[in-house]
């Protein structure tokens, strides 16, 4: 049993169980571990006491000087720095987890008012070293972070720099830079000798560029102290003769521009000067040797004041008829000589001596057209040109006709190659072998894309001067039933059917058709080509009217059309799709009432602006139309379908048309009964079978206002109904009578008869 025991033999006695070195911790001297034995901090095994590890397994807050002397073996001592002297207890600003992040003051609540030099003087802490930039008192917090000093905040806004920048950039504070050594040496110019650098250099705090002199300097002298080329920015003067030995720059030259002031002033200058007298490649730049030979002429004929470029020669300067090659030898551009390509003309006797304006007359803007035959007369030697190889001279084709011809002009003459360069053709006519020359070797044959023709004799169709436009009538062979050997697409012009031509070959009848069995409008066009016409058809419509085809209509895209696909069910005639009768499916059968699911108008035809008005949403079609077959067949009317409705709806002269009966003009006057304004003719007449089965309904009327009784009943009215008629007087006695009843008289207001039925 070791545990806790390690020193009952590592005491160094019994060897070799070695004890605690000399330089051991003093652990002893540490509370916490005042008693512990070795295997306390010693984990690792019995194979050695690395690591030892104390710090692991005791957690210490005080007591760190007791074994962080720098004596004592793992136990740092501390360092030998100013910040260190005197200080004797480590925990002050160390912890036991570490040292370098722990071990220094805590510098997070620090700000601008916090005086930083107080421990940053270079004893205690680092200072600013010798390189720093001259900040006067300026805090350090202006400009570092609590937690490095760089990168800096540094932006110049931290102290007064206007007028002050040669005090930090002088080169000894990097990365404050200073001038360059070939800064321009403006402290030897007097207007600018005590200048400081953001009197030139105002373009902000990012770069030293643009730094400008003379925008904020006016100098008129000591320009070459700085312009001698070996400053900055300040150009010195060109290595030219007229520059030799000048020293004073600001004699010619000022500071708005070099360019347009460092010259003679050339404006008075004209015809009359001698350009020549500076402008001789000594003083001033000379002509060229590639200028153009123009003798004696004044450079001014030609060129301005301003620049030698661009020049205004225009050809009149010097004399040049006849004169071209004498400039336009390719050594004086720009003006170009004769190319490679140019016609040989020394090598014809004609114009063996002749210049460039012998053919070339349209100017001097462009060469083109240069004309030869024009100008020269030439019958022979014509190969010597037209080889193909030169400039506008067209060589000799590489057609069998021409192989081994060798003079042009015993074909061709001067005055066109195309007109007379062939054979005489004005004789040839409809006997004439043309495919005995024209056979695709000596001359031009049929090309591959020719119309079949068979043996038919290319004067058929062409002239005798040019094989388009040709005289093709659809005549010169024959053409019945055999439209589609060249009707191909592959013999343009003439066309091949396109793709949404009707698929004619999928119906049986007409399999085998060609295009003259439905296109008879002639040959000027296609259209009309009818099918119909000449072939009759009672299937397989559905082939060609997909709506894909041309002319051939598709099927609407309507609920009554969807998933049918033979259209000869409904429709029985080629000639027009309203010839149709309907096949209805099993469910749309009379009785079904699914009539105006499809009847409405939209989808079908709907109900006519002429019919009843049926306004009870239970009525349907089929309640009346008992056929499929016409609306008009088979019609009776069924009166309980609308037995809601009310009779004087559809009973009156709107809907006489329909087959109903309106009240006739002789009918009793209902408004003249109590209310009778409102009475449906259902209130008298109870059957639907005929109006003769009634009964009057009087509606209550009283008679003398509340319903008129005599409106009907006095003699001399001649309405329908077998009602009394008498005059108000048959038993007057004394006075007439308001209306028949009344007090005294017929009920219900008097006392006679029975109300409605019996008059006494």
């Amino acid at each position: 049993m070791v545990t806790a025991q390690c020193a009952s033999c590592h005491t160094g006695r019994y060897p070799p169980a070695d004890g605690k070195p000399g330089n051991h911790v003093p652990y002893q001297q540490v509370s916490v571990s005042a008693s512990a034995n070795c295997d306390a901090c010693h984990k690792a095994g019995y194979g050695s006491w690395d690591p030892g590890r104390f710090h692991a397994y005791y957690n210490v807050s005080s007591q760190c000087s007791a074994c962080h002397t720098g004596s004592y073996l793992g136990a740092v001592g501390k360092p030998a720095t100013p910040v260190h002297n005197g200080v004797s207890n480590c925990e002050g600003c160390h912890s036991t987890s570490s040292w370098a992040s722990n071990g220094k003051p805590d510098h997070s609540g620090f700000g601008a008012s916090t005086t930083c030099a107080n421990c940053h003087n270079g004893s205690q802490a680092s200072d600013k070293g010798p390189s720093h930039i001259p900040v006067g008192a300026t805090n350090c917090f202006s400009c570092h972070s609590v937690s490095s000093w760089r990168p800096s905040k540094w932006n110049h806004t931290q102290t007064v720099v206007t007028a002050q920048c040669a005090s930090c950039h002088t080169g000894r504070y990097p990365p404050a830079d200073g001038k360059p050594g070939n800064h321009v040496p403006y402290q030897q110019v007097s207007v600018s000798a005590s200048a400081n650098c953001d009197a030139c250099h105002k373009a902000g705090y990012g770069s030293w560029d643009p730094g400008r002199f003379h925008a904020y300097y006016n100098v008129t002298s000591q320009c070459s102290t700085c312009h001698t080329g070996g400053y900055l920015g300040a150009v010195g003067k060109p290595a030219t003769p007229i520059h030799n030995g000048v020293t004073k720059c600001e004699d010619c030259h000022k500071t708005g521009s070099w360019d347009s002031n460092g010259k003679p002033d050339h404006s008075t200058y004209g015809s009359t000067t001698n350009c020549a007298n500076c402008h001789n490649g000594s003083q001033a730049i000379g002509k060229g040797a590639q200028h153009i030979p123009v003798g004696l002429t004044n450079c001014w004929a030609c060129h301005t004041v301003t620049a030698f470029k661009p020049s205004k020669w225009n050809h009149t300067q010097v004399v040049v008829t006849a004169q071209c090659a004498t400039c336009h030898t390719g050594g004086y551009p720009p003006a170009e000589g004769k190319p490679g390509t140019h016609v040989p003309y020394q090598l014809i006797p004609p114009s063996a001596s002749a210049n460039c304006d012998a053919c070339h007359k349209a100017g001097y803007n462009s060469w083109n057209p240069g004309r030869f035959h024009l100008y020269f007369n030439v019958s022979s030697l014509c190969s010597t040109c037209h080889t193909g190889s030169y400039l506008g001279a067209v060589g000799k084709p590489a057609t069998p006709v021409h192989n081994g011809v060798t003079k042009c002009e015993d074909c061709h003459s001067t005055g066109s190659w195309a007109t007379t360069g062939k054979p005489d053709h004005s004789g040839f006519g409809a006997t004439t072998n043309c495919g005995g020359c024209h056979n695709g070797s000596q001359a031009i044959g049929k090309g591959a894309n020719h119309i079949p023709v068979g043996n038919t004799n290319c004067w058929a169709c062409h002239t005798v001067t040019a094989f388009k436009p040709s005289k093709w009538n659809h005549t010169q062979t024959v053409v019945t039933a055999q439209c589609a050997s060249c009707h191909t697409g592959r013999y343009p012009p003439a066309d091949g059917k396109p793709t949404n031509h009707v698929p004619y070959q999928q119906i049986a009848v007409m399999a085998s058709a060609n295009c003259d069995a439905c296109h008879k409008g002639g040959y000027a066009s296609w259209n009309p080509g009818r099918i119909h016409a000449y072939y009759s058809l009672s299937t397989q419509c559905g082939t060609c009217h997909t709506g894909s085809y041309l002319g051939a209509v598709g099927k609407p895209a309507t609920p009554v059309h969807n998933g049918v696909s033979v259209c000869e069910d409904c429709h029985r005639s080629t000639s027009s799709w309203n010839n149709v009768q309907y096949r209805h499916s099993a469910t749309d059968q009379i009785g079904s009432g699914t009539c105006d699911n499809c009847h409405n108008g939209t989808v079908a035809r709907g109900k006519p602006a002429t019919h009843i008005p049926v306004t009870v949403p239970t009525a349907k079609c089929d309640a009346c139309h008992r056929s499929q077959v016409s609306f008009g067949t088979s019609v009776t009317m069924n009166h309980s379908a609308v037995a809601s409705q009310t009779c004087k709806g559809c009973h009156i002269s709107s809907y006489v048309s329909q087959g109903l009966q309106a009240k006739p003009t002789n009918h009793i006057p209902e408004t003249q009964l109590l209310n009778g304004a409102a009475m449906d003719c259902k209130a008298c007449h109870n059957s639907t079978a005929s109006w003769g089965t009634m009964r009057m309904n009087h509606n209550g009327s009283l008679g003398g206002g509340a319903g008129w009784c005599k409106a009907c009943h006095a003699s001399g009215t001649s309405y329908l109904g077998n009602m009394e008629r008498k005059s108000l007087t048959h038993e007057a006695k004394g006075k007439t009578p308001l209306d028949c009843s009344e007090s005294g008289c017929h009920k219900p207001l008097g006392g006679k008869g029975s109300t409605y039925t019996e008059w006494d």
